[in-house]
């Protein structure tokens, strides 16, 4: 018998400002023969294209279900746990894990957790704001003297990794009480935490520093639940109506 591939419905994969609509067929393809389904493009330069549907082969069915964005917030809004792919070396630390360990951590999490893997531009990546609201960042090893990946190419590295290892796993449901927060919550609380600090003088609006980076880093380290992220924002609010009155 056969593994189910259902809890890999629960993973979708961001293309973040593709250049070329090849890419794009190329990675519906690579997504389809690990048994993906779920493709989110995020501001596409060229989408559809004729050149998307030839790249995507039998495909099809993964190019045309997919669903363009106009921004990576909304793509991403209800995933409870966001990859994204980097080679950067970064001024403030990120949890940075290769492929076949970060895949590992996507088979612990489902099905409880909608799963988001961001893959960038082909020429630059993500940019650091959007590496900021990933929970983790993957790297591929490769050749240090010529280390670049194609985009439809790297989709189907990570997507291997997954299915390899989900094909190997006996996957039962978390025991958790409550459903882990969606990056629209934590976005939500990280805003909330940003107003209270200048509104109480903590934060400096004209010379924040790395304060709200290194406070995004931590809650997305430690990966609230719904019912934490809304007693924080409780709190908050509390704190701020006490400050006024």
């Amino acid at each position: 018998m056969g593994m189910t591939v259902e809890p890999l419905s629960q993973i979708r994969i961001v293309l973040v400002e593709p250049n070329h609509p090849g890419n794009i067929g190329g990675a519906a393809r690579a997504m389809k023969t690990m048994g993906l389904a779920d493709l989110a493009i995020v501001n596409p330069l060229r989408y559809p294209d004729p050149q998307a549907e030839w790249r995507a082969a039998g495909a099809q069915d993964v190019l045309e279900s997919a669903r363009v964005y106009a921004s990576l917030d909304e793509a991403i809004a209800d995933r409870q746990w966001v990859v994204g792919t980097s080679a950067r070396v970064r001024r403030i630390p990120w949890p940075l894990e290769k492929a076949t360990t970060v895949a590992a951590g996507i088979i612990e999490r489902l099905p409880t957790h909608r799963v988001a893997v961001l893959f960038g531009r082909e020429a630059s990546g993500l940019a650091n704001d959007e590496l900021q609201k990933c929970h983790c960042h993957l790297v591929i090893p490769a050749n240090p003297d010529y280390s670049s990946l194609n985009l439809a190419m790297a989709v189907q590295v990570v997507c291997y990794e997954i299915y390899r290892q989900l094909e190997d796993s006996s996957l039962e449901p978390g025991q958790w009480d409550r459903a882990p927060a969606t990056a629209a919550q934590v976005e939500g609380l990280i805003g909330h935490f940003e107003s209270e600090l200048v509104a109480s003088g903590f934060l400096d609006p004209a010379n924040p520093g790395q304060t709200m980076t290194r406070l995004r880093r931590l809650l997305t380290r430690i990966t609230p639940d719904e019912t934490e992220v809304a007693m924080l924002r409780g709190i908050l609010k509390q704190l701020g109506a006490g400050r006024k009155g």
